[in-house]
């Protein structure tokens, strides 16, 4: 685990000071058994296919991945320069888990995997994703998606 006295000092000071969004509650939804459920990916490694545009910096949007992608089609563009994309390069399910979560489907451990997952930049405030995630969550409510698998970058 990284700790801040570890970290560069310029990362460091915006960590302190990004801004969060603030909720007035926490609200708990019991869901059914895993072996029942639904379950998509939400990343914040800025994936996208390679025929798709490239993340931006800041950029205030998301990528929609199919189920069915191939690892070799999809590449990073996260643009931090701190960013070790190591992991990613040697296995796509480091920030992506989509393998695992088909195996789990096959032993039946999880009900189904969705159809499509999501990926956003995790370079940019939370706070001015929000409109992203709306737009996510009705896409995952439509394609009957309940539960998420999040994978901050």
């Amino acid at each position: 685990m990284a700790r801040m006295q570890d970290l560069p000092e310029g990362e460091r000071k915006m960590l302190r000071t990004l801004e969060l969004p603030q909720f007035a509650a926490t609200p708990f939804v019991a869901g059914g058994q895993l072996s029942e459920r639904r379950i998509a990916i939400v990343s914040t490694a800025a994936l996208q296919r390679r025929d798709d545009r490239a993340f931006g910096q800041r950029e205030y949007s998301y990528r929609v991945i199919p189920g069915d992608v191939e690892p070799g089609d999809l590449i990073m563009s996260h643009g931090s320069v701190n960013f070790d994309r190591t992991g990613f390069q040697k296995d796509l399910n480091v920030c992506f888990p989509l393998d695992r979560l088909h195996e789990f489907a096959t032993a039946g451990t999880i009900g189904s995997v969705a159809d499509y997952h999501y990926s956003l930049s995790g370079a940019v405030s939370p706070v001015r994703n929000e409109g992203s995630i709306r737009d996510i969550a009705r896409n995952m409510k439509a394609e009957a998606v309940d539960t998420v698998l999040l994978v901050p970058i």
